[in-house]
């Protein structure tokens, strides 16, 4: 019976590969709504991310509580990794995706009240339930590498990374709207925006497949035993990826802040670094047989590793830009391919991603980024 429930746990649904990707215009179709879903639900995090650790420096009673928005966001990507993983198998994809979403939309909703009213616990709550929808829209990865056969799988990842690239280059055009109707209430208009962008994402939900049936090959798939290693390496390097990136992404806003830089300076910082974010991951497609999954995560850990010390030193709006748009560029090429790495070495089941290893990756690589982002406070503003 255990035995017959994991398997089951491990079912993930499937649709088909996109028209780019193999003859089939229907699946295609498919494979678009689940990339505008991820950018809808990367949108939303642009925005918000732009705005927590300023306005919790803002609002919070202590200044060691400044970094706890952005933290609560990430605890609320992390708790949702075992909800989502499961949702999805139990219920389909329309189902999960349209929870997150709404939740999504009630985190913007609070968030805009708690900034309105300047109130550091609703605050707080607003953007655990916001990270709670980030959380179910990173399975848009996954769910996108499990569309396609084995040859196909790296460029329906870097479809869907490339479509959160493109949100980051309209995101700062909307923030500044969006605060423009709110002024005089800051970072109110970008807190609404983000629950307006969760909106379309669970308007887009309702129009997945409730059910899908298995992608072509995926029934003569031969099971096969998990593979452990493949799914440590992976991990790890998602890990290093998350924390590092996290933990000066969200300290860069306040140190931005410090340098007597301007909130359009800092979005526009942050906005460079959420499309270098993804963009990058879409190149991954176009590399070689050769180049393995693990070769394409350790060239974006090196990346990122070249972004640390610019931003150490870094003073002005542009070095901080390109501190941040190679710690972006370095965790979208390292989280590409530990995506690639964990759906291309073994670690399925009949043909399926196992859901409790996916689960375990992304609870495993989120609970660094919360690491990173309570580390970052201490940085900026010190014990």
């Amino acid at each position: 019976m255990i035995g017959a429930l994991t398997a089951r746990a491990g079912r993930l649904a499937c649709l088909c590969a996109p028209q780019t990707l193999i003859a089939d215009r229907s699946a295609s179709r498919h494979v678009g709504r689940l990339a505008i879903g991820f950018a809808l639900a990367v949108l939303s995090q642009v925005l918000t991310l732009g705005t927590l650790p300023l306005a919790g420096a803002f609002l919070a009673p202590q200044p060691w509580m400044a970094s706890l928005p952005y933290a609560a966001m990430l605890i609320g990507a992390t708790a949702a990794t075992f909800p989502a993983s499961f949702l999805m198998d139990a219920f389909g994809r329309r189902a999960a995706f349209a929870l997150g979403a709404s939740l999504g939309i009630a985190g913007g909703v609070m968030a805009a009240w708690a900034l309105a009213h300047q109130q550091f616990i609703p605050l707080v709550l607003g953007a655990f339930w916001l990270g709670i929808a980030s959380g179910f829209g990173l399975f848009y990865r996954h769910a996108a590498a499990s569309v396609t056969g084995p040859a196909d799988r790296r460029a329906a990842i870097a479809a869907v990374f490339g479509a959160g690239a493109l949100v980051g280059l309209v995101a700062p055009s909307l923030a500044g709207f969006a605060e423009g109707l709110a002024a005089p209430r800051l970072f109110v208009g970008t807190a609404l925006a983000a629950a307006v962008a969760q909106v379309g994402a669970f308007a887009l939900a309702l129009t997945l497949p409730a059910a899908s049936p298995p992608a072509e090959g995926d029934a003569q798939a031969p099971s096969r035993a998990p593979d452990w290693r493949a799914f440590a390496g992976a991990t790890f390097a998602g890990v290093v990826a998350w924390f590092v990136m996290t933990m000066l992404m969200a300290a860069a806003p306040l140190a931005m802040a410090g340098c007597g830089l301007s909130p359009g300076l800092i979005f526009a910082g942050v906005s460079w670094h959420m499309v270098a974010m993804y963009a990058p991951a879409l190149f991954t497609a176009r590399l070689p047989a050769s180049v393995t999954p693990p070769m394409v995560a350790l060239g974006g850990l090196l990346l990122l590793a070249g972004g640390v010390p610019v931003f150490a030193v870094a003073e002005t709006a542009g070095m901080f830009t390109l501190a941040l748009a190679l710690l972006g560029a370095g965790w979208s090429v390292c989280i590409a391919g530990a995506t690639q790495w964990l759906h291309e070495t073994g670690l399925h089941e009949a043909g399926a991603p196992s859901r409790l290893m996916l689960a375990l990756h992304d609870g495993a690589v989120l609970s660094a980024a919360v690491a990173g982002a309570f580390l970052a406070g201490q940085i900026v503003v010190g014990p």
